[in-house]
């Protein structure tokens, strides 16, 4: 492909002194080998500063599937619940949920859950994309299931499950589903672009992801360095199932993002991803943070290091959300957010007062949040640094 050919146009807007953001959005359009494309959003101290597009058949209202960055919304209403005292993060999660107890995973706690050490990041026998859709279904089949190590004794990356595993403890606690809070007390009072349960209605505006194309690079890397078959990763990322999960098909299908699975079934544009992280931590349109400072400081803080047993990362978590300032050095302390395979990324720098969100159409390889997260990262740090906020 030509240069001629690789010119792109940005639509949108950005606030004085965020002209950098800009110019680094269009310059890591203009690297993409493959088909560029995307939406960047970011809030400053609750104020929408920048709001950018580009790439044929996207548009700033555009909704694509932002895989696990959903995990950032279902934990919000976790988060939310622990701050009106109707879960306690101390508690096991058989006491809210019993037959959660079976095979050894009585004594499991509750933040020990949604940090990842359940060990329960599958199903004996695989799951079906209509099995993993619906997370009532999920729970059940999840329940009486084996963990795969001992609970609380390291954790590991439940891809596709944590979600069904935390909302069935939010169910148990208080009759409704994350899915129902989530619309109630975030989504709906913001007005927000992201959907766990995309409506019929707005279906002519979600984005379908497109496979990624990888680079020779990546293509030598892959055969020279394969996935484990028989490995966690595999079975965490449904690879061992008969036949093995497509998670482009598996966001594509209108089953998961109307159910809105909680694992990754959300669909999101960028302002709704910064939108969601804003509400969480600033005053937006008159309303208070929805994060007092106590949980906030409970969702920016990590109690277990080490190494993840399934993807061999150093990437810890929080209450159900990834320390951000792990991949993102650039961010203050206590950031938290939650990226998506197709190379979304989304999160809150309390320090900086930032929210930031980000999309792509094409997934992006080898997987997880998109290289080009760590470049719009700093441009966004570097100009909220050199921006004055008046008192």
């Amino acid at each position: 492909m030509s240069d001629e050919d690789r010119t792109i146009t940005v639509h949108g807007t950005v606030a004085a002194g965020f002209e950098g953001v800009r110019e680094e959005f269009a310059a890591v359009l203009a690297e993409d080998h493959t088909e560029p494309g995307g939406q960047l959003a970011v809030h400053h101290h609750g104020r929408r500063v920048v709001d950018l597009w580009a790439g044929e058949g996207i548009a700033g209202d555009s909704l694509p599937a932002v895989f696990s960055s959903t995990k950032g919304a279902a934990h919000l209403v976790l988060a939310l619940l622990v701050q009106d005292g109707v879960l306690d993060l101390d508690r096991t999660v058989a006491s809210y949920w019993p037959e959660f107890a079976a095979e050894g995973k009585g004594g499991l706690t509750l933040h020990e859950l949604v940090s990842h050490r359940s060990g329960v990041v599958w199903a004996d026998g695989g799951l079906g994309v209509a099995e993993l859709a619906d997370d009532r279904i999920l729970a059940e089949r999840l329940a009486g299931q084996r963990p795969f190590w001992e609970p609380g004794t390291a954790y590991g990356y439940h891809a596709l499950v944590i979600g069904a595993l935390t909302g069935e403890v939010v169910r148990r606690a208080t009759g409704r589903s994350i899915q129902e809070l989530f619309e109630e007390r975030v989504r709906a009072p913001y007005g927000l672009d992201f959907h766990l349960g995309l409506p019929e209605a707005l279906e002519p505006r979600y984005v379908a992801i497109r496979p990624g194309v990888p680079t020779p690079e990546q293509a030598a890397e892959a055969e020279a360095n394969p996935v484990d078959p028989e490995g966690l990763m595999a079975l965490a990322f449904g690879w061992t199932s008969d036949p093995p999960l497509d998670l482009v098909e598996f966001a594509n299908t209108r089953a998961v993002r109307a159910l809105g699975q909680a694992s990754a079934g959300g669909v999101a544009s960028a302002r709704g991803l910064a939108g969601m992280y804003a509400a969480a931590i600033s005053e937006v349109d008159g309303r208070a943070p929805l994060l007092k400072p106590d949980m906030l400081a409970e969702v920016g803080r990590v109690r277990w290091t080490g190494t993840d047993v399934v993807t061999g990362e150093p990437n810890p978590f929080t209450v159900g959300f990834e320390a951000s300032q792990v991949p993102y050095p650039c961010l203050g302390e206590g950031a938290f957010g939650h990226a998506g395979a197709a190379g979304s990324q989304a999160f809150a720098d309390p320090v900086h007062g930032v929210a930031y969100g980000y999309t792509r159409r094409r997934f992006a390889l080898p997987g997880g949040p998109a290289p080009e997260n760590e470049r719009l990262a700093a441009a966004v740090i570097r100009a909220a640094d050199g921006v004055r906020v008046d008192a």
